[in-house]
Formats: C-alpha cells, sequence, structure tokens
C-alpha cells in the first residue's frame, strides 16, 4: 500500500471511530519570496475544542500568489476531514491544508483518548552514532554534523533544493537519493511526507537501513509510516493552542506551547486500528 493510501486508511479509520469537531480557527501567515524566520513558517488549523495541526509553508515561488489568496473565512465551520482525505493532491498549496487538517485530527483523537507519549526520547540520539556509521540526512540537521564528524562516522546530505546545494558546497550534498544505499542510519525531515517525496527515499535505502523522520509537521499517528518501513518518528503535539496561534501570528518561539514526542515502531501500539 502507498503511503498516501496508509494515511487514507488512517483518517477513515478514525472517522468510523471518533467523532471530529469542525474547524475553529485558521492560521494562514502571508508569504514573501524572501520568506520569514523560522518559527513563523507554519500555518496551523484549530478545531473546536483546541486541537492544532500544523504544517510547514514549503512552497514553490509560483504558488506563493495562489496561497496568500486563500481565505480564513473558507475553512472555519468545515469539517477537517473533507481536507484530510484530499491528502496526495498535486496541488502543494491544497497539501498544507490537507497536512494540517491531518494533524488537526489526529492530536484531537490522541487528546480524546489520553495518548501516553514518550517525551523524553530524542529521536536523533536513537541514532547512536559510532564510528564505521554512514549516516543519510535528508534535509541539512546542520545541528547534526558535529557529532557525526566527533564519532568518526560519515554521512551525505540529500537536499532537492539547488540553491542550498551551492550554499553548502563543501558538504558532500547532493540531489541523488540513490547515495542513501551506502547508509545504514537514515534521518529524514517530516517535510519529505508533505512533498510526497518519502517514498522514494524509502525505496533508494538499504534494506538494512534504520530511518527516522522527524519535525514539527510531525503531528499526526505514526502507524502511516510504520507501515512503510519507518523505524522511528519523530513530531510534536500543540498542548497551548490560544497561545500557539498568539506566538505563530507574533513570529516569536513556540517555547512550551508545544511539545516533542517520539514513537519506535518497536514498542508502538497503535490506538486506531
Amino acid at each position: 500500500m502507498s503511503l498516501k493510501n496508509n494515511f487514507l486508511n488512517m483518517i477513515l479509520k478514525i472517522r468510523d471511530g471518533f467523532i471530529i469537531p469542525r474547524i475553529e480557527d485558521i492560521f494562514l501567515p502571508q508569504l514573501t519570496k524572501s520568506r520569514q524566520s523560522k518559527d513563523s513558517q507554519f500555518i496551523a488549523i484549530t478545531l473546536e475544542g483546541g486541537a492544532t495541526g500544523i504544517s510547514y509553508l514549503l512552497l514553490p515561488d509560483n504558488k506563493i500568489a495562489a496561497y496568500n489568496d486563500l481565505k480564513k473565512a473558507y475553512f472555519t465551520g468545515k469539517d477537517p476531514q473533507e481536507f484530510a482525505l484530499e491528502f496526495g493532491s498535486e496541488d502543494p498549496v491544497r497539501e498544507l491544508i490537507n497536512m494540517a487538517s491531518i494533524n488537526a485530527i489526529c492530536q484531537h483523537v490522541m487528546k480524546e483518548t489520553n495518548m501516553p507519549f514518550d517525551y523524553v526520547t530524542d529521536p536523533l540520539g536513537l541514532l547512536e552514532i559510532a564510528r564505521g556509521d554512514t549516516i543519510g540526512m535528508v534535509g541539512l540537521f546542520s545541528g547534526l554534523i558535529d557529532t557525526v564528524r566527533k564519532a568518526g562516522a560519515e554521512f551525505v546530505v540529500i537536499e532537492k533544493e539547488e540553491s542550498l546545494i551551492r550554499k553548502y558546497h563543501s558538504l558532500p550534498i547532493t540531489a541523488d537519493a540513490k547515495e542513501l544505499a551506502k547508509c545504514n542510519k537514515i534521518l529524514c525531515t517530516g517535510t519529505t511526507v508533505l512533498n510526497n517525496s518519502l517514498e522514494e527515499i524509502l525505496s533508494c535505502r538499504s534494506p538494512k537501513a534504520s530511518i527516522s523522520v522527524v519535525g514539527p509537521t510531525v503531528g499526526y499517528f505514526p502507524d502511516p509510516l510504520f507501515a512503510c518501513g519507518v523505524d522511528v518518528v519523530g513530531g510534536r503535539v500543540v498542548k497551548n493552542s490560544k497561545e500557539f496561534l498568539q506566538r505563530l501570528a507574533q513570529k516569536k518561539r513556540w517555547t512550551d506551547t508545544t511539545q516533542k514526542t517520539c514513537f519506535q515502531k518497536k514498542t508502538y501500539r497503535s490506538i486506531i486500528n
């Protein structure tokens, strides 16, 4: 089953087992070609009851105008499942809404079921980088480079954006995902799900390689990723939606309005199957 179908299957199971509230609010910051600070490059959908899902503002320049034309009033009061079930669209603007909706729905169910979270384990620490490892980074995790080098390990960075490849030309950085075949541990940004590139990544890896997917956009249940062969999923839950939205609007750091989570395939027990 494809990753897209895994997500759709998850939403359908949730629809059959839970009542999902309507969209109460949506945060759509205006986007320019110069971009914003890191903490303001997200949209957010809040449901009645407070569950909030976010999505990284991942758009090509030629889609910025279409995104800026989105109207908040269009989404308010709508069923978020309407958008979640469109996941896998070829339209990157719609995918922002679809992903934020999926996250909001999942966080509502997590809250309703009092789902226990692992707030302690650092998914990056689970890589346990050692001499002889070759680490694949899908997206540049700059804070990890010194750790890799000090451990005496090798690494390769997979990056599709040509400007970043030119900027970090001194690093082993490439757009060729086939380079992951030589890696025994792979770390992916959560935006690989948003931009529909994770399946390519999974097809290029060695069967023995462990793979982790992490990032703020990962606010959903890990079931779809585990079903595709991912081993560790590290995301975020929004703890205080009102303050979180205020911080987004003010372009401030999220601090304790969100909390990082970690799911491991070997210990995970699904509550939606």
